[in-house]
C-alpha cells in the first residue's frame, strides 16, 4: 500500500508544487496521475521513491515512513521507467536489464536467468540480449525499459510519461503490453500522463491534479460519470462524457453465452463430425471442468490426421482469450487490431463461459455511429450453441 498523508512540496519563493495531498492506494492497483503542465503530478510520483523529498507530511509504503528508509535502498526496491527510456548505450540489453540485480549482488547465473525470462515475456528473441540499445527500434527499447524496472522483482513501478515520444501505433501496442503485464504480475504501477485516453485505458484509479492539489481521485468509471468540477469535465472532454455509459459495458454483458467446445480425449473423427454438424471450422478445447485449454481447426486436422488420433494431440495451446469482467471498449481494440473472427470468453478460473465475435463487435460500432444501419451477418466459425 502507498499512502500520502498531508504531503506538500514547497520550493523557494513559497511556490507550492504539491499542496497538502492525501491519497491511499492498494496493492496491485494501476494509478494514473493526470493534469496540465505544472499541476504537480510528476512531483507527487517522484516523491514515492524520494527523488524529490516532501517539505511536510508523510509517505508510507506498507505502513513504513519512507523518510526512515535509506534512499538508495528505497530506489532499488522500486522500479522506475523514465520518459526517454534511459537505456545505457554502452551496455548490452542483458546488462541494462540486470543493472539493479547486479547492484544488489545477485549471482550472475540468476541475473542471466531473469534476463532471459523477461525478454521472452515481451516477445523479443533471446539473441537480442547481447545487442546494444542502438540496434533496437524505439518500441523495442521501450519494452526493455519496462522489463528492466521489473528485473529485481519490485512490487512498485513508477512510470513517468514513458510513451509520450512514441508514434501512435507503437504507443497503443505498448499500452496494451503494460496493462496485460501489470494484470498478470500483480504489480502496483504509478503512472504519470497528460493523456486522458491513456489514463482511462490503463488505470484502476485516476488522480486528477491542478495547481498542486488533488481535484479528484476515483475509478475511471466514477470520474467519467461524476466529474468533480468544470476542470475535470474539460480534461475529460464532452465527447468522452457523452459515451461514458458505453465505456463501461463489460464483455460478459454482450458475449454470446454458449460456444462450441470439445474435450482433448475425443477423437479427430468426432471433432470432424462436430464441425460438420455445427458448420464451423474451429473448435475450442476444454477439460472436464470446462477450463479453456486451446483450440483445433480444419487446417490442423488435415495436416496431422495421419499421425494423430485425438484432439489433445494436435490442439494449439496458444489461444487468445478475454475475461468476462474486461471492459468491452478494450476488447474491441484488441480483437479488431489482431484481426480475429472471434475470441473465447473465460471467467476468473479460466472456465469457458462464451464467445465474443468480431462481427457482433462491428455491429455495435455501426449501432453507435449510425444507429439505423442494418447489422452485418455473422461470419465466424463459432456459433451460439454448445456441443
Amino acid at each position: 500500500m502507498i499512502e500520502f498523508q498531508n504531503v506538500s512540496k514547497i520550493y523557494k519563493g513559497n511556490k507550492k508544487a504539491v499542496s497538502d495531498i492525501n491519497l491511499s492506494f492498494g496493492d496491485g492497483e494501476f494509478i494514473c496521475f493526470i493534469g496540465t503542465s505544472g499541476s504537480g503530478k510528476t512531483t507527487a510520483m517522484r516523491m514515492v521513491n524520494r527523488m524529490i523529498e516532501p517539505t511536510s507530511g508523510k509517505i508510507l509504503i506498507d505502513g513504513k515512513d519512507i523518510t526512515k528508509e535509506n534512499p538508495v535502498d528505497l530506489r532499488r526496491s522500486i522500479g522506475y521507467v523514465i520518459q526517454n527510456i534511459g537505456l545505457l548505450p554502452h551496455m548490452t540489453i542483458r546488462e541494462n536489464i540486470t543493472l539493479v540485480p547486479k547492484l544488489l549482488k545477485w549471482p550472475e547465473e540468476e541475473r542471466d536467468e531473469i534476463a532471459e525470462r523477461l525478454i521472452t515475456l515481451v516477445e523479443l528473441p533471446k539473441e537480442m540480449l547481447d545487442r546494444y540499445p542502438s540496434e533496437l527500434s524505439g518500441g523495442q527499447q521501450q519494452r526493455i525499459g519496462v522489463i528492466r524496472a521489473l528485473a529485481a522483482d519490485q512490487n512498485i513501478i513508477l512510470m513517468d510519461e514513458p510513451f509520450g515520444a512514441l508514434d501512435p501505433i507503437t504507443r497503443d501496442s505498448l499500452q496494451d503490453f503494460v496493462k496485460e503485464l501489470q494484470e498478470k504480475m500483480g504489480k502496483t504501477i504509478v503512472f504519470v500522463t497528460h493523456d486522458m485516453d491513456e489514463a482511462l485505458k490503463l488505470a484502476t484509479k485516476i488522480v486528477v491534479m491542478s495547481h498542486g492539489k488533488v481535484v479528484q481521485c476515483d475509478t475511471p468509471e466514477n470520474i467519467l460519470r461524476n466529474p468533480a468540477n468544470d476542470f475535470v469535465r474539460e480534461l475529460i472532454g464532452e465527447e468522452r462524457l457523452m459515451h461514458s455509459q458505453q465505456d463501461f459495458i463489460t464483455v460478459g454483458e454482450v458475449m454470446m453465452k454458449r460456444a462450441i467446445s470439445i474435450t482433448p480425449e475425443k477423437s479427430l473423427s468426432q471433432a470432424i463430425r462436430l464441425m460438420r454438424e455445427k458448420r464451423v471450422d474451429t473448435l475450442l478445447v476444454v477439460d472436464g471442468n470446462n477450463v479453456l485449454k486451446g483450440f483445433i481447426d480444419v487446417e490442423s486436422i488435415n495436416d496431422k490426421r495421419g499421425y494423430s488420433t485425438s484432439v489433445g494431440d494436435i490442439m494449439e495451446l496458444d489461444v487468445f482469450y478475454i475475461k468476462q469482467t474486461a471492459l468491452l471498449r478494450d476488447a474491441i481494440q484488441r480483437i479488431l487490431k489482431r484481426g480475429l473472427k472471434y475470441v473465447p470468453v473465460v471467467d476468473d478460473n479460466k472456465k469457458l463461459v462464451g464467445i465474443l465475435t468480431r462481427s457482433s463487435l462491428v455491429d455495435m460500432v455501426y449501432d453507435t455511429i449510425w444507429g439505423e444501419e442494418e447489422s452485418s451477418a455473422d461470419d465466424t466459425p463459432v456459433e451460439k450453441e454448445e456441443a
